[in-house]
């Protein structure tokens, strides 16, 4: 048996049904033996890049691991982009990367990289195999290391030699993952007593809640605190729960920034946020000051990173909530059948101006409650976390945390592999498109369909909007010539609508962009030059150079 063959039993073993990447030659002996694992499915991607974005959100809803791979030297340097945002995201993807022969290392070979090094940074584990009894090892180990504790990427390069020789008969060792540690009945006990003396408190969620959300609502209702969440936890929470106050940090509302700044809050309660700069408004001191802190995650790293936290509990979030709500319920609080209503923050006079707040506002009153919108990086992603509802949990991904363009494009992708059944609908803009739009095609070359909503505004939204606000002026080449992308839509034989007006938006044009047998792109042609709803981010940047 070829050492790689004992590779892809071992994926196949452990449930691997998607491979992303590129083939090429370091990696041929790969793809080669994949003819023999029908049940696995490589998915063929235009750039390393986009494959390590799928691999990410299909990892983040399959809740299972991802396999992505890339040839030696620049398909491996493509990939790395990708490895650090799942390592930011805690998404465990195994990352393979083809090395030239172990023979001619050190002579300066087509396509010789050092992936080990530079994956070292940015991955859980990395590691070169240059003897192929060690391989199935390698690739057990760093599974292994992806799935326990902290989830997170790991690399494993693999030199074509290694990769083809002969290992003889070998047996599938078994994956054996460790879980986190039980939460300490001491700490839960600890905390449960702070609670029960604080009347008065603020519960902020971030990501880590994903798979909690249910037991965080419980607790929000036994304590009676309102629910603030991250940007990147946008759409975890319906909005509709007469406890959830909102968004705080990047393109939050200015009520829960006032809830959080000026609140008569005792106790603040963090859950699964690591309190970085987009979640915080710019590491906003108001968050902790004069508060007692609570924080709940399974990364003992994030303890007192840039706030002091008064009780750190470790552990798994589900657990440790669960754990957490049954000791209050000992001592005495319920779910009441009524509870105090956080007050919606108004809403804006329904002027049909045609921006990019009403845009968005009109597509979503067209597209299923449980559609998923997969957000790119630009100045919409502002809009979509400050003003697009959320109808059903678990509805947005958006990606502020890293923050790579293009990434929300593969994230639709990703998405649908993972939960074919749910409607996928990205959201970008035509800068992200220019980088990873081709995408689009391996979307239709895998009939999936999904919609691709570009907004189109002929600049790189964001930088302009960043350098108005804090140099009083943008450069030229911010800005570029327009380009029709539903005509190069109609060029790759994909369905498509160019949007011109707000009256162009309608129930017949969506009806014929979505449920079809692949993508289709919704291109909506705007110059939006209203200043995003970015929160204290405007502030932030408005002051520098005073």
């Amino acid at each position: 048996m070829k050492a790689i063959r004992s590779v892809l039993e071992f994926l196949e073993e452990n449930g691997v049904k998607y491979v992303f990447g590129i083939p090429a030659g370091s990696v041929n002996a790969f793809y080669d033996q994949l003819y023999d694992f029908p049940e696995i499915t490589p998915i063929v991607t235009k750039h390393e890049g986009a494959a390590s974005y799928m691999a990410a959100s299909y990892a983040k809803y399959s809740q299972k691991l991802s396999v992505c791979i890339g040839s030696s030297g620049p398909g491996g340097t493509n990939l790395v982009t990708g490895a650090a945002n799942a390592m930011r995201e805690h998404l465990p993807i195994l990352f393979l990367t083809g090395a030239v022969p172990v023979s001619t290392m050190g002579l300066n070979a087509s396509q010789e990289l050092d992936a080990q090094a530079i994956f070292q940074s940015v991955t859980k584990y990395s590691v070169t195999v240059l003897d192929s009894a060690d391989l199935l090892g390698e690739i057990l180990k760093a599974t292994k290391i992806a799935l326990s504790g902290v989830p997170g990427p790991v690399h494993v390069a693999m030199p074509i030699d290694v990769q083809m020789r002969d290992v003889g008969e070998v047996s599938i060792p078994a994956l054996e993952i460790e879980r986190h540690p039980l939460v300490d009945p001491a700490i839960v006990k600890q905390t449960a007593d702070h609670l029960m003396q604080k009347k008065n408190g603020i519960i902020f969620a971030g990501q880590g809640v994903r798979n909690s959300v249910a037991q965080v609502i419980e607790l929000a209702e036994l304590l009676q605190w309102p629910i603030v969440a991250t940007p990147v936890a946008k759409g975890l929470f319906r909005e509709d729960h007469p406890l959830f106050a909102g968004v705080f940090g990047f393109a939050g509302k200015e009520q829960t920034s006032l809830l959080v700044n000026e609140g008569d809050a005792e106790t603040l309660l963090v859950l699964g946020s690591s309190l970085g700069e987009t979640a915080t408004s710019n590491y906003n001191p108001n968050l902790a000051k004069g508060r007692f802190v609570i924080q709940v995650d399974f990364d003992p790293t994030v303890f007192n990173r840039k706030y002091p936290v008064d009780i750190p509990m470790l552990g798994d979030m589900s657990d440790s909530l669960q754990a957490l709500n049954e000791e209050l319920k000992t001592r005495g609080l319920k779910r009441p059948p009524n509870m105090k209503l956080i007050e919606p923050e108004s809403a804006p006079e329904t002027v049909e101006v045609y921006n990019t707040r009403n845009v968005l506002r009109k597509l979503q009153e067209f597209l299923p409650s449980s559609t998923r919108y997969t957000i790119d990086i630009g100045e919409f992603m502002a809009y979509v976390i400050h003003d697009m509802e959320v109808l059903e949990e678990d509805t947005f991904d958006i990606n502020v945390h890293f923050g790579a363009m293009g990434s929300g494009l593969s994230a639709a992708i990703g998405s649908k592999l993972a939960e074919p059944d749910r409607p996928v609908v990205a959201i970008t803009g035509d800068g992200c498109f220019f980088m990873h739009g081709m995408e689009i095609l391996t979307a239709k070359e895998y009939n999936l369909p999904i919609l691709f909503i570009v907004m189109n505004n002929a600049r790189l939204g964001m930088v302009y909007q960043g350098h108005t606000l804090q140099y009083k002026r943008s450069h030229p080449s911010f800005e570029q010539e327009p380009v029709n992308i539903a005509a190069m839509a109609a060029a790759m034989n994909i369905p498509s609508f160019r949007v011109e007006t707000l009256e162009d938006i309608s129930q017949n044009a969506l009806a014929a962009l979505t449920n079809l047998n692949g993508p289709a792109i919704l291109e909506v042609a705007l110059v939006d030059n209203s200043i995003p709803p970015m929160g204290d981010r405007v502030k932030f940047l408005s002051s520098f150079g005073k």
